[in-house]
């Protein structure tokens, strides 16, 4: 007799023998106890989880003449019959070669007539998505309602092609995947049935790689004893299957953490020498921190399928680092498979992602920053000068330094003035010279305590509103950006009489600033910067006649309009530069 693989040889022959499944099977036994057994059933889930072999098991039950406690006895002639396939009664079809209407017509041909020597007839499609929509349609009325003596029993992996027409006339029964822990009591109980020792990190190896399928979880254990003697190391099934090492996995996955470039590299390496897909590794390191990151998550560990030794390891590693760490590692190298697949150097490509990884610094969470900030801001007062006064501040003495001026001679207290005479302020020596098209400033800007006799002579560092103008904005910005941004659309800036005046080419650019809470706003940072109590006027093209008004399209108008463009005063801040030569007219364009 030729020799039957472990996939057939230990088929499950009653619902004791099933291989985890518990739900469904308690459900399927209860269900025959209690003779409430649907006449159409359907079976889903994954490859080899014991689809087809429910089915096979709950068609001897029904016909069992010694059923005990909903398993069938195996001993009788209808189980026997079914058991070895040659039961008149049991038509197993397959779904992807009689997937016709005229198939489907035969079939309830057959059924009309009763069971030979059983006392029912049992019909099982496997694979029954595979049918045509004609198929389905023609097996409706059969279906819902059946005769007596016809049970129906379906398999499928893709229950969603399934028509909802049929899915309404069945019994569902959706199977899971195998856990891990069940698979490798089951496999170390078929070793030692079949006079082989496995060591427990290879069972582990050969779980892995079925996927919670018992099936392919058999025939590679056929695969793997073929190979090797009568002990099956680890090294004999990473040989036999290709497969790398959980170790290189592991250290790899912790050079990676621990920025260990030499490690990662020479781990790549080995992994080349096996010949393994890259594919496949890459699926196995993205898994292998997937499982790091379920980790340090509470509750999520029951996610983590995989053998007690290799959890606790993992368990340990990901305890060495933080979840932001780990979240971020596992994007970095998501990213470098995704190139790596379109790369014509794959090898190259997926080294270059383990350099970038390596390099990743230890990720900070932004709260605990702010934290620390919130901590040394607690510790001492604010200070009252901004970084950006306290840099203008640190450059005008740098100015100073490198261009000494004479110190100047003590001044004699001055005589009594006659009345004819006016002071004149000291700080006008130090004003900058003015444009041509600026003339000085007249006698009648000045202040009115200025021009009297009885008061004193301004102090030489009082600030003046022309000259302090680009201080005042900077004052402003601090507090408040979008009012500076206003604030340098202003054509001319002036004190007259008290008042500021305010003069804007366009109303538009001063329509926020002319409401009235901003207006007590700009007046208290008038006052605190200034030290004066001014009164904010601003000055329009409709307040000041026709001849501006009918002005504002000129050259020089256009020039001011696009140097206070709010995009590109927008783009001098980014880009921390000045607005230089502005050209309009036809021979700009």
């Amino acid at each position: 007799m030729s020799y039957l693989v472990l996939a057939r040889k230990s088929r499950p022959q009653d619902f004791n023998q099933v291989v985890g499944q518990i739900p469904v099977v308690k459900t399927l036994q209860n269900s025959l106890v209690r003779d409430r057994v649907a006449h159409a059933i359907l079976f889903s889930g994954v490859r080899g989880v014991g689809k087809t072999t429910l089915a096979r098991i709950m068609a001897k039950a029904i016909n069992c003449e010694q059923r005990t406690d909903g398993n069938p006895c195996n001993t009788c002639q209808s189980c026997v019959e079914i058991t070895a396939g040659s039961s008149l009664d049991l038509y197993e079809i397959d779904g992807a070669s009689n997937r016709g209407i005229q198939e489907i017509r035969e079939l309830k041909e057959k059924i009309r007539f009763l069971p030979t020597s059983s006392k029912y007839k049992i019909i099982i499609i496997d694979e029954v998505h595979m049918l045509t929509t004609e198929a389905f349609n023609a097996l409706l009325k059969t279906l819902e309602e059946p005769p007596d003596h016809v049970f129906f029993m379906f398999a499928t992996t893709e229950l969603h092609k399934i028509p909802i027409t049929i899915l309404s006339r069945c019994q569902r029964y959706e199977l899971k995947r195998v856990a891990a822990e069940d698979l490798g009591a089951h496999f170390k109980k078929l070793a030692e049935a079949e006079g082989v020792a496995v060591e427990q990190a290879a069972l582990n190896l050969i779980v892995r790689e079925s996927e919670g399928s018992v099936r392919d979880g058999l025939s590679l254990l056929d695969q793997v004893f073929s190979y090797g003697e009568k002990t099956i190391a680890v090294d004999d099934v990473i040989q036999v299957l290709g497969l790398v090492s959980r170790d290189i996995i592991l250290g790899l996955s912790r050079a990676l953490l621990e920025n260990n470039p030499g490690a990662a590299l020479l781990a790549l390496d080995e992994t080349f020498s096996f010949g393994v897909d890259l594919k496949r590794f890459t699926g196995d390191l993205l898994t292998a921190f997937r499982t790091l990151i379920l980790c340090k998550i509470d509750g999520c560990q029951e996610l983590i399928d995989i053998p007690q030794q290799e959890f606790d390891e993992f368990k340990t590693l990901a305890e060495e680092h933080s979840h932001n760490t780990l979240h971020m590692k596992l994007n970095l190298l998501m990213q470098g498979v995704e190139e790596m697949r379109y790369s014509s150097q794959p090898r190259l490509s997926l080294e270059n992602t383990f350099l970038k990884i390596i390099q990743a610094d230890d990720v900070i969470p932004v709260s605990k920053l702010l934290a620390k900030i919130d901590t040394l801001l607690a510790g001492k007062p604010l200070p009252q000068k901004t970084t950006r006064d306290t840099i203008h501040e640190k450059k005008k003495t740098t100015e100073r330094v490198a261009n000494p001026q004479p110190a100047p001679e003590p001044t004699p207290k001055p005589a009594p003035l006659p009345e004819s005479t006016k002071p004149v302020s000291k700080q006008a020596d130090s004003l900058p010279p003015l444009p041509p098209e600026q003339p000085p400033l007249p006698e009648e800007r000045q202040s009115p305590a200025v021009a009297k006799e009885d008061k004193p002579v301004p102090h030489p560092h009082q600030r003046d509103v022309r000259r302090d103008w680009p201080g005042f904005i900077e004052h402003v910005k601090d507090r408040k950006v979008w009012m500076a941004q206003d604030l340098q659309r202003a054509e001319k800036v002036k004190e007259v009489d008290g008042e500021l005046q305010l003069r804007f080419a366009d109303k538009a650019n001063c329509a926020l600033l002319r409401q009235k809470e901003n207006v007590k706003l700009l007046t208290e940072f008038v006052l605190d910067f200034f030290q004066k109590d001014l009164k904010l006027h601003f000055i329009t093209p409709d307040k000041e006649g026709s001849e501006d008004s009918e002005d504002i399209e000129s050259p020089h108008k256009l020039r001011q309009k696009l140097a206070n463009d709010p995009l590109v005063l927008m783009a001098t801040e980014i880009f921390n530069g000045q607005i230089g030569d502005i050209r309009v007219g036809p021979r700009s364009r």
